[in-house]
């Protein structure tokens, strides 16, 4: 699998987008994949902050229910509301479905995430393969 190259990733398997101050955050195939089919998504309200390293909600799946963390800190500006009724879009297409908008505090922060070539051999190295 290959990772695109205009997103920053974390090794809790979120990735973000940057656009100037604002960022959108989604969960990587190799999260997804991981999960199985994604039955439902908790994500905050508009207008709550977010802090990186810090969950921020859920995502649940047929086998299990996971923390999102965020990558960086900011406010949450939108939601993904598509994935009230189809959460389903995330097994899809990861790294296309976004969970939330913000607008970072500090767009440096996120410099200190992997890149898409260090996070795909994080993910081999974890994986084993």
């Amino acid at each position: 699998m290959s990772y695109p190259t205009d997103l920053k990733y974390t090794k809790e398997h979120e990735w973000i987008k940057l656009d100037g101050s604002s960022a959108i955050i989604g969960i990587t195939h190799y999260a997804q994949e991981s999960l199985g089919d994604i039955v439902f998504v908790d994500l905050p309200k508009t207008g709550s902050e977010i802090a990186a390293g810090k969950s921020f909600g859920t995502v649940e799946s047929v086998k299990a229910v996971s923390d999102l963390y965020a990558p960086a800190t900011g406010t949450v500006t939108e939601v993904n509301s598509d994935l009230a009724t189809s959460p389903e879009k995330i097994n899809k297409d990861a790294n296309a479905t976004w969970l939330i908008k913000l607008t970072l505090k500090d767009p440096g922060e996120i410099d200190s995430l992997l890149s898409a070539a260090d996070y795909e051999k994080f993910v081999s190295e974890e994986s084993g393969h």
